[in-house]
This record gives C-alpha cells, sequence and structure tokens, in this order.
C-alpha cells in the first residue's frame, strides 16, 4: 500500500490529481443544493439535482484551474471532455453528499467564519486591505448577490470541516513508518534492453478493407472539433492609460498638493565598533565589557584611526571589516538606543559608550546628508504615469458599464457599442474550446463564448473580465459556427495507414520483448536473447533516479524480489513505442531511521495525511454506496 502511495505520486498525473482537488467543495453553484431547479439535471443524490450547467460551469472552472497551475505545460488536449466532466460529476455528487453528511451530524460554520475568510480573500482587496467596491463587483461579474455568495462560502467551509476532521484524526505506527522508509528508499540493482519497434516497421501497402474499418472502430478519433468565429470587443485599462493626456500643469497640481510623498529624510553615515554582551550576563559581566570599551575610547580620543581600532577590536561581523561602516542609514533602520545617540552626534563627535540589547558601542557620524524632496523635473513622468493610471481605471469602470448596457440593449450586433465607445470591433479565425490567442486564449471567454446563450442564442454575451488582477474587460458574441463532424475517409486514409503501420511494427516489438524475456527467465544470456541490443546494466537504481527511463523504473519496483540464485524478468514499452526487456537481479531496503523524541518527523506527518485522505475517500465511498445517486448521460459538445 505504501508503495503504491509513493508511486501514485509521481508524474504529471499527480499535478492533474492535486490541481483538482485543490480547490476542495469549489462553488458550484447553492442553487442546487437547495433544489432550486426546473433544469435539465445529469444527476440527482438523495433528492439534490445537479443540473447540466452546473457541471458545465464546473468544468470550465477547473479548465481555469488547471491552466492557471500547469501554466505553459497545459495542454487542453490532454482533458478529454466527456473523461473530465464525469470526473468534475463524481466529485460534485460527493460534494453533495459531503454537506448532506455534515449537515446531519451537526457540524455549523459561524458567521465569523465566513466573515473572516471574505475579509482575508486577495481578489477582495486592494492596497492590502478589504475593498468592498472589489468584492461586490466580483460578485456582480459572476451573478451573485452577497448573499449567495456568502452561503455558497459557509457551505465550502461546512464541507472542509469533516475533511479536516477525517484526515487529522489519522495516526501513523511505528511500523507503518518503517515499512515506508524501507519502501522508499529501496534500491534495485537491474539490467535492460530495448528493443526498437523502427526496426519491425515495414512500408507494405495497408489493405483497404482494414483501412475502412479501423476509421469505422475508431470513428471518434477523426473528428474535426467544434469551431467559432468571434466578434468581440476588448476594453483594456493598459490601452486607455496610453491614451490619457495629462498636462505638467495638472502633474503640477498634484506635486504640490502631496510633496511629502517625494521627500527625503534626513540620512546619516554611521560608523560603530561593538563589544558584545551576552544576555545571561550578570552586572559584573557588563561592567567589565563597559569598561574596555571606554579604554577604547581613550585610545582613539588619544589619536588611533577609528577605522583601524575598529577592524581590531570590533564584535559586529558584519561591519568590523569595513572599519566599523555601517554605510548611509535613516532614522527608525537601528536599535531604538542606538538610533538616539546616533541622530544626535555632531559630524566627527565619538560617542560615550551606549548600551543596546547587542552590547556596547562606540558611535561616530561621518556625514549628514540633509532631507530633501525630489524636484517635480525628477518626478513628473512618474506622476504622469500614476494619474494616467488613475484616470484610466476610473474610466475603465465607467465604460465597461456603459459596454455591458449597450451590449445588452443591442443583443444581435457589436456595432452600436463599438460605435458608442471608440473601440474596435475584432474577429477571430475559426477557434475551438481551447481557445485562441490574447484574449481568447482565456478558458472564461471560451467559457463565454460556448454558452447556451451567446452559442444557441446568438445574443452577446455579458461583459467577461478574464483575470481577477488585470482590469480588461471583453464583449463577444458568435459570427460562424461550426459543429463537430467526422472528416471523410479519403482525408484521413494516409493518416490511419501509418497508425497501422506503427500499430504493427509495436505488436512485432512486444512479441519480440516477451519471446526475449522467457529466455533470460530461462537463463540464455542477454547476447543469445536479443543479439543486436546494447544491455544497461545500472547498480543500486532507486526510485527517483532520473538516469533510468521512468516507464523502467516504474516496473523494476513493480517486480517481485528476486528469490537467491534468480532474477525477475519482465517487459514494458515506452512512450515511442520501444520495448524494455527488464532484469532484476537484487534488491535491497532503504534504511530505517529511529524517531528522535516523541513528535512525529515531517515525512511521518506527510504520510499520515496520505493515509488520511485515503481514509476519507472510503468514507465518502461508503456513504456513495449507501445514497440514492441517479444519473443520466453526460453529453458533450459532440452530443449537441
Amino acid at each position: 500500500m505504501l508503495q503504491a502511495i509513493r508511486e501514485r505520486a509521481q508524474g504529471w498525473l499527480a499535478w492533474v490529481i492535486v490541481a483538482l482537488i485543490s480547490v476542495p467543495f469549489a462553488l458550484w453553484g447553492i442553487q442546487s443544493y437547495l433544489g432550486v431547479g426546473g433544469e435539465p439535471f445529469v444527476a440527482k443524490v438523495n433528492g439534490v439535482e445537479i443540473s447540466d450547467r452546473d457541471l458545465s460551469r464546473r468544468t470550465q472552472q477547473a479548465r481555469i484551474e488547471l491552466r492557471e497551475r500547469l501554466g505553459e505545460a497545459y495542454d487542453p488536449a490532454l482533458f478529454e471532455e466527456g473523461r473530465l466532466r464525469a470526473e468534475i460529476l463524481d466529485d460534485m455528487i460527493r460534494q453533495t453528499l459531503l454537506l448532506d453528511t455534515s449537515n446531519r451530524i451537526g457540524m455549523r460554520v459561524s458567521d465569523e467564519e465566513v466573515r473572516v475568510q471574505i475579509l482575508s480573500e486577495p481578489a477582495f482587496q486592494r492596497d492590502g486591505r478589504f475593498d468592498r467596491e472589489s468584492y461586490e463587483r466580483l460578485l456582480q461579474l459572476q451573478g451573485l448577490s452577497p448573499a449567495q455568495f456568502e452561503e455558497q462560502l459557509r457551505q465550502q467551509l461546512l464541507g472542509n470541516q469533516l475533511l479536516r476532521a477525517v484526515v487529522g484524526s489519522e495516526l501513523v505506527t511505528r511500523q507503518e513508518f518503517d515499512d515506508y522508509q524501507r519502501l522508499v528508499g529501496q534500491t534495485r540493482d537491474l539490467s535492460y534492453a530495448l528493443i526498437p519497434a523502427g526496426d519491425f516497421r515495414s512500408d507494405a501497402p495497408i489493405g483497404e478493407d482494414e483501412i475502412r474499418a479501423f476509421y469505422e472502430a475508431n470513428a471518434p478519433r477523426f473528428q474535426s472539433p467544434e469551431m467559432v468565429k468571434l466578434d468581440y470587443l476588448v476594453l483594456d485599462v493598459a490601452d486607455l492609460a496610453k491614451g490619457a493626456e495629462i498636462g505638467d500643469d495638472e502633474l503640477r497640481r498634484v506635486y504640490d498638493d502631496d510633496q511629502s510623498r517625494f521627500g527625503r529624510a534626513e540620512q546619516r553615515s554611521v560608523r560603530h565598533l561593538l563589544l558584545t554582551v551576552p544576555q545571561d550576563a550578570d552586572d559584573a559581566a557588563a561592567q567589565a565589557v563597559e569598561a574596555r570599551v571606554r579604554a577604547i575610547r581613550e585610545r582613539i580620543l588619544a589619536g588611533e584611526a577609528f577605522a583601524e581600532v575598529a577592524r581590531a577590536e570590533s564584535q559586529d561581523p558584519g561591519s568590523a571589516s569595513e572599519g566599523g561602516s555601517l554605510g548611509t542609514i535613516e532614522q527608525g533602520l537601528m536599535d531604538p538606543v542606538f538610533d538616539t545617540v546616533a541622530f544626535n552626534l555632531p559630524v566627527g563627535e565619538l560617542s560615550e559608550p551606549v548600551r543596546t540589547r547587542f552590547g556596547y558601542h562606540l558611535i561616530e557620524v561621518t556625514e549628514i546628508i540633509p532631507p530633501a524632496t525630489k524636484p517635480f523635473d525628477e518626478v513628473k513622468e512618474e506622476l504622469r504615469a500614476e494619474v494616467s493610471r488613475q484616470r484610466a481605471e476610473s474610466l475603465f469602470y465607467d465604460l465597461g458599464e456603459r459596454l455591458a448596457n449597450v451590449a445588452y440593449e443591442s443583443p444581435d450586433s457589436l456595432e452600436p457599442a463599438a460605435d458608442e465607445l471608440g473601440l474596435t470591433l475584432q474577429q477571430s479565425d475559426w477557434i475551438g474550446r481551447e481557445g485562441g490567442e490574447g484574449v481568447l486564449a482565456h478558458p472564461r471567454v471560451m467559457s463565454a463564448a460556448f454558452s447556451d446563450e451567446v452559442l444557441v442564442g446568438r445574443t452577446n454575451s455579458d461583459l467577461i473580465e478574464p483575470e481577477r488582477d488585470t482590469l480588461r474587460a471583453v464583449v463577444l458574441r458568435v459570427a460562424d459556427h461550426r459543429v463537430a463532424a467526422i472528416r471523410p475517409l479519403d482525408e484521413v486514409r494516409d493518416e490511419i495507414g501509418e497508425e497501422l503501420r506503427l500499430t504493427r511494427a509495436r505488436e512485432a516489438a512486444t512479441q519480440a520483448g516477451s519471446s526475449a524475456a522467457e529466455k533470460i527467465r530461462q537463463g540464455v544470456s542477454w547476447s543469445e536473447a536479443i543479439p543486436a541490443a546494447v544491455v544497461e546494466t545500472p547498480a543500486a537504481v532507486g526510485r527517483d533516479v532520473q538516469t533510468v527511463p521512468a516507464p523502467i523504473r516504474e516496473l523494476a519496483f513493480t517486480l517481485p524480489v528476486p528469490v537467491e540464485g534468480a532474477a525477475s524478468v519482465g517487459t514494458t514499452v515506452l512512450e515511442n513505442g520501444d520495448v524494455a526487456v527488464i532484469q532484476v537481479t537484487a534488491v535491497k531496503d532503504g534504511e530505517v531511521t529511529p524517531s528522535e523524541g516523541p513528535s512525529p518527523t515531517s515525512e511521518a506527518a506527510m504520510l499520515a495525511q496520505v493515509l488520511g485522505r485515503q481514509v476519507y475517500d472510503a468514507m465518502l465511498d461508503d456513504i456513495e454506496l449507501r445514497a440514492k445517486v441517479e444519473r443520466n448521460p453526460i453529453k458533450t459538445t459532440s452530443d449537441l
């Protein structure tokens, strides 16, 4: 079991799983939980309906999360729509059951908990503090009232309570942790050789009947995706700022009204000499250090150079080598006692011994840089950019509201909105649900483009803000629509022929690998079993060794431990179709490290979390088994 935990946490698939479960109890629609419906539903859980609309919304949210987490590695083709919708529906069913269970066992979330969550959400903050205007605007863009959102958040927190309670209750025994360490640190001695699939490739013609049979059996593979052409308008605060004309007179008024922003406080170049006093020193020890400092002060006053004495005597590791120099400082940066003395000393005067929490100092100011205000010309362009941004933000909200209103009032065209607001009406090429370039690459935008209201109803979309932290808004409409369709056989004939040739080559390589593996089990040498192969013999291979291909490592650690004098042999197929024949000759368990003290190590705590999550999932499986769950067929775009 522990080995399976380790192996399943490897590779890109684990990141997808993390991305999907990292938003536990996602806010997919309070209407569903409350039973408000009438819409087509994809599942009914103990009488609670999950609508197809909610499933589509949650699927799109999952794609957004995946795109944000995977960044450039995100590839929509990896997440087939039907499978993704099915996984999301499973998650939604479990969320509904979790809510029901949490309510039945009496779990509750206080108003204060909801309030704290809202106040601490970065999306609702401006300059690090909660901003009600931002809060209400974001909710409005999602079609939610504060009351609806707060109830959804309450349900989310309620569901997470049960998750934390179950996961937090799991304990790892000493034996389990020892077994885990043995498995995680285990190494294996192995040999392997590759049988290239390309060695079995043939360019012989593929029969028409075979091509047609493959085409008919795999028709969904040759489906061209549903695509749209879009008309759209983009309102971007950056463009508005570029177009803003700010005169010097206005900038001068801003400068004069708030010159303190551009002021520079007094600065001083300071050097010091420190003799430390231990925190547990008694009065006698402290007085001895003070006496040494006074003696050093007398040496400096007698003519010895401060810098040389500091290099020889100072116990400040940061400044001693620099002759005690602390550079240029502003008031408030240093220890308060040190700060007070340093900013009251005349230039060139050596202080009396100064006691701080670090010890005794001698302080000297070498230069005073008086306070000053940056001249207008020095900050003019900074002010211009700031004022332009402020004006653009104000204009953005005004134009955004007007854009939303005009697009709604003239639902069959974007030209009235473009004309009234002076925006450029843009057109896209054919794009699918995975999106296009620029603003059309964002999942929120594409979700709106393929929504029923826009795609089927052919109306303008609502105002869309693709990113929470960027003041950019989009309104779009579908200009043309191409339904998903199976490409004709003539168009894909060559593609099928190549696929069949590759399949034959891989099957032949697999058969050759199985034959070679059987010979090796019977004691035949590598050179006889695979005459042309190059045998690799890495020793003490660990689970995370990157020099051995991942499929070979995975098989090597699933083969049985060989008995003495024998070997375990198996085959696996690499991503390119090549076949690897693997022989494991020895296994060494990882070292078991005794725990120190009663507290669990971070690794043991992580293991407890993994096991706790397994218990939690098993609990949900049991709840689902006992629940009344009805499912309807899940529709994808190809079904529409």
